[in-house]
């Protein structure tokens, strides 16, 4: 069979490179096209173009790249008429894939969507246009599949893919992560996660970096993601006593005493590495405002949406200041009952997130669902 598949950012990638592993086993002659990045070319992807110039965060940096994201919805049209393949496998990224979906459907294509986008937390009224357009909806949340059902959509809850990545990691030594990267053996680690795109590093990492003054004692060290470059980092380390780590997320986290995390993804790796965490996120102003008044739930980032509770603490946009980071940041780095607390819930997080295997199970449920048609 042949598989088209749209991942928009690295965390969709990962995912991606994951399932098209998966497809391979349960399809051997299986082709596959898509946009994505690096891991899924890896996996065998003839990539069309690279999630890197596709990523684009909030309202108001949409409109500013709106012709550009036109345009590439135009070739992903074109291309995916040209290129006829049995089934066009969506990956998160609802802006962009919503569209493809509907023209997928419309063209007589099977569209099957992995990593729900978060139609429960806002834009409520994009289900129906999943209900139109979407096969078959593969969910990673426990939560989401009961939410689908509401809305009669074909859902199937096949667990969560970070732990499949967890589940393969294996880190290297503390004494070689330390070598490897400069880094002092004799102060412990607090990793900044600033995000995997320029915008929500721009407005999360700066107020991250004003914590160094305060914890001489502790190392800073920055997870940079794959998809950004270096360079976007250095102006903001000059004179600063912080380290720079490439690719090295996993590592960077299963060393580290706390982080400090943009919200996204990387707020559920952080919890399933046991660290002590505070959530960071800020918007333009007119984008956070926006936002606002449309979303329907009361957290930003996975861990406390999943436990439906505040596990961790979420600083966002205007309580996203200096005062309040070094104010959480005490409390998780000196306040023994908050560290237990946390602790205990990110346990209830696991036992509510199930083991591994999310990434064949979906596999398995794409291919088997696509076999009737051949």
């Amino acid at each position: 069979m042949k598989y088209y598949i749209i991942a928009g950012e690295a965390s969709g990638d990962l995912h991606a490179s994951n399932l098209v592993e998966q497809l391979k086993k349960k399809d051997p002659r299986a082709e596959f096209r898509g946009w994505g990045g690096d891991l899924m070319k890896r996996q065998g992807v003839t990539l069309v173009k690279h999630y890197r110039y596709m990523a684009y965060m909030g309202f108001v940096e949409v409109l500013v790249n709106l012709r550009k994201i036109m345009n590439n919805i135009k070739q992903c049209k074109k291309d995916l008429l040209a290129y006829q393949p049995d089934a066009v496998v969506l990956v998160d990224y609802p802006g962009f894939n919503l569209r493809i979906a509907k023209f997928a459907r419309e063209h007589g294509i099977k569209v099957m969507y992995y990593i729900s986008p978060q139609v429960w937390a806002w834009k409520r009224r994009r289900v129906r246009k999943i209900q139109r357009s979407v096969n078959k909806m593969l969910v990673i949340l426990p939560f989401e599949e009961e939410f689908y059902k509401k809305y009669h959509v074909d859902v199937t809850y096949v667990g969560n893919p970070l732990l499949d990545e967890l589940s393969k990691f294996k880190a290297v030594s503390r004494q070689s992560f330390l070598q490897r990267n400069n880094l002092a053996a004799n102060r412990e680690i607090i990793a900044l996660l600033p995000g995997s795109r320029h915008q929500e590093v721009e407005r999360t990492l700066g107020v991250m970096l004003k914590m160094i003054p305060y914890y001489p004692e502790y190392q800073f060290v920055i997870a940079k993601a794959p998809s950004l470059d270096a360079s976007l980092f250095h102006p903001m380390m000059v004179g600063k006593d912080v380290q720079l780590v490439d690719n090295q997320t996993y590592d960077l986290l299963s060393f580290s005493s706390a982080a400090l995390v943009a919200s996204g993804t990387a707020t559920l790796e952080t919890a399933l590495f046991a660290v002590p965490q505070v959530v960071c996120y800020k918007a333009s102003d007119i984008s956070y405002r926006i936002a606002r008044s449309l979303i329907k739930v009361k957290f930003i980032s996975l861990v406390n949406l999943i436990l439906g509770r505040r596990a961790v603490k979420e600083l966002v946009q205007g309580d996203l200041t200096e005062e309040n980071v070094k104010k959480e940041l005490d409390l998780i780095l000196h306040n023994a009952k908050r560290q237990r607390r946390m602790l205990e819930d990110y346990e209830d997080l696991k036992d509510r997130m199930g083991g591994p295997g999310a990434s064949e199970k979906a596999a398995e449920v794409i291919y088997n669902a696509l076999r009737p048609f051949q």
